[in-house]
């Protein structure tokens, strides 16, 4: 069963949340937060496979938390919800590592589907935002004219098209057979080639190429 933790700072929220995700056989809630302290305290205790944030936390951010969790726990993949619309927050929360964005009006038809699409390592965002972001994206960005597919060698395409897809560092090197750091040296030299800063950028570029040719 998949691990899930919930960090809200609204009891009623969780306990309906906890309550949904109850019927799924292969999904089992092992904790609870309202603050970035206790989530941290909480993702170290039970080691879950998955946490869900929302924006807005009892003490500090919730964006700030997904940031302390990627630090912490590279492996954790992390859906944010929130009541706010993804046009103010979900290009933030990818920047910031998690694999993706839903908001809550949508919770109870997509919530599940959400989760499962995270889980296996994909990237979730609504369709009407996939379109938005990728849009703006392209819109002034010098990277537009780099085309990834003929910059890159073949291998270094295959990680970040991985990487598009939500695979973290050990994640891509398992599924192309290789050291953990030859993917890093990878993902170094696509930064350069691409003439991206850091790695938000990198894992936010990776998803717009992805999303751009499936």
């Amino acid at each position: 069963m998949a691990k899930i933790v919930i960090v809200d700072d609204h009891p009623v929220t969780r306990d309906g949340l906890m309550m949904r995700l109850g019927l799924e056989e292969d999904l089992i809630v092992c904790g609870e937060a309202s603050d970035i302290n206790d989530a941290l305290e909480l993702v170290a205790s039970t080691q879950p496979d998955l946490a869900v944030v929302d924006v807005s936390l009892e003490t500090g951010s919730g964006i700030e938390l997904v940031k302390e969790l990627k630090a912490r726990f590279p492996d954790l993949r992390i859906l944010v919800w929130s009541m706010y619309d993804e046009s103010l927050y979900a290009e933030r929360a990818i920047q910031a590592g998690a694999s993706g964005y839903i908001n809550k009006k949508h919770v109870r038809e997509e919530i599940v589907n959400a989760i499962r699409t995270v889980l296996a390592g994909n990237v979730y965002l609504s369709s009407d935002y996939s379109t938005k972001i990728v849009n703006r994206l392209e819109i002034g960005k010098t990277i537009v004219s780099k085309a990834p597919e003929k910059l890159l060698s073949d291998r270094e395409l295959e990680a970040f098209t991985l990487i598009g897809r939500g695979l973290k560092t050990a994640e891509v090197a398992e599924r192309m057979e290789l050291t953990t750091k030859t993917i890093e040296t990878y993902r170094s030299r696509i930064k350069s080639k691409l003439e991206l800063s850091h790695a938000g950028e990198l894992s936010l570029e990776a998803i717009r190429w992805v999303m751009e040719n499936s």
